[in-house]
């Protein structure tokens, strides 16, 4: 299916699963910042929601925050040297046990799928910028939610609230904690949606 043929709920849906990709894997240069704080508003039923209200932060961040500024916190806080402050391999907030290992799984998953690392990617599958690049793409591609629902379920909502807690708790963070707080509303809303149906 392609994105001209997606309801526009479920292109909005989409678009903010690439914007979260797109923020989570590398900061943001010049025209990205720009394009976030003269972002239009998201429509939503309540202006007052959590998302209605984390998308206004953001944009204001945006707004206020320059890109040396903003490539200097996400290497400070998800690269750093040595061990990252926040790492955003969603693995670290699921696994509970050694014998748990969800990237297997997601491999397993994205196999079925059809989709295949590129010989040239560096990080894991498990990387938060990973996840919601094949959330937009499962989106994209069937248009129903049964997949979507499964991948959601098992490897994006159960990581969730501790990554993005774990960015918002950062004394590091100034801009990424309005990135995470998006985050976290939107996941929110996206579980919330799935146990409706």
């Amino acid at each position: 299916m392609s994105s001209a043929e997606l309801a526009e709920e479920e292109q909005g849906r989409a678009n903010l699963y690439a914007l979260l990709a797109r923020l989570f894997y590398a900061p943001p240069d010049r025209a990205l910042l720009q394009s976030l704080a003269a972002a239009d508003e998201i429509v939503a039923e309540d202006a007052a929601s959590p998302l209605a209200s984390a998308w206004r932060k953001l944009a204001a961040a945006a707004a206020a925050v320059d890109e040396e500024a903003a490539r200097e916190e996400y290497e400070g806080v998800f690269v750093g040297t040595g061990k990252a402050e926040v790492t955003l391999y969603t693995c670290a907030y699921t696994v509970k046990t050694s014998l748990d290992n969800p990237l297997v799984e997601i491999r397993e998953f994205l196999s079925a799928q059809g989709l295949v690392r590129r010989d040239n990617a560096n990080e894991p599958e498990d990387h938060i910028a990973g996840l919601c690049e094949t959330m937009r793409h499962l989106i994209a591609a069937d248009g129903k939610d049964g997949e979507q629902r499964r991948f959601f379920t098992a490897f994006v909502w159960p990581a969730a609230n501790p990554l993005c807690d774990a960015i918002m708790r950062s004394p590091s963070t100034n801009f990424y904690k309005h990135v995470a707080s998006l985050a976290q509303s939107f996941f929110a809303v996206e579980h919330a949606a799935f146990e409706m149906d």
